[in-house]
């Protein structure tokens, strides 16, 4: 995985374990953020009120700097952290996984449990589709109309990612850069800028 890229899930999936009568319901969520989680977390608790568990983990953030495992009345470390466990083998982010668990009348031991927690995450992890996603920073680019062409050839010279545009007297666009390249593209705008070129960057 190159420093522009991040891994992360494309969609909500399930998986589905069983063990000595206890059942153990996966949940796979991409998110960005912790009110994100709080919000599936709360569905999930509503769906299935009478649960005995939901043991989670997530992991958020450019670099995955943000993460927590949660044991939800389990034996500590039985179950948050081998679903963080299974999240991290596929070194993603943004990425929830919830184990809804109803017990089944019989204790699996802290061993069991693991096994448990493990299985069902990756369970819900298979279903998935992991996808790669680009790093980027964001610049306003503003120049007067006769500027376009010049504009247009960096755009195009670094394959930049184009987003609102804004066309008069006046123009400005949008652009979204790879962090590889933001030194890159900031040295051409001032090349551009000490050539006698009006074009300027608006953070």
């Amino acid at each position: 995985m190159s420093a522009d890229f991040y891994l992360t899930i494309s969609k909500v999936s399930e998986g589905f374990y069983k063990e000595k009568g206890s059942k153990f319901l996966a949940f796979a969520y991409p998110v960005s953020n912790e009110e994100e989680v709080k919000e599936k977390l709360e569905a999930l608790r509503k769906q299935f009120y009478d649960a005995r568990h939901f043991c989670y983990a997530y992991i958020y953030g450019l670099e995955g700097e943000y993460y927590r495992a949660n044991d939800d009345g389990e034996p500590n470390h039985s179950a948050g952290d081998p679903i963080l466990g299974q999240i991290k083998s596929k070194e993603l982010t943004n990425t929830l996984v919830v184990v809804v668990r109803y017990f089944g009348g019989t204790k699996l031991g802290v061993g069991g449990l693991i096994t448990a927690y493990k299985t069902a995450a990756f369970k819900a992890l298979e279903q998935n589709e992991i996808i790669e996603k680009p790093i980027t920073k964001g610049f306003a680019l503003a120049f007067p109309y006769e500027e376009m062409n010049e504009v247009q050839r960096l755009i195009k010279e670094l394959d930049l990612e184009v987003g609102h545009q804004t066309f008069e007297m006046e123009c400005s666009i949008q652009v979204e850069v790879l962090l590889s390249k933001v030194e890159i593209f900031e040295s051409k705008v001032k090349l551009l800028q000490d050539l006698s070129h009006e074009i300027r960057l608006v953070h």
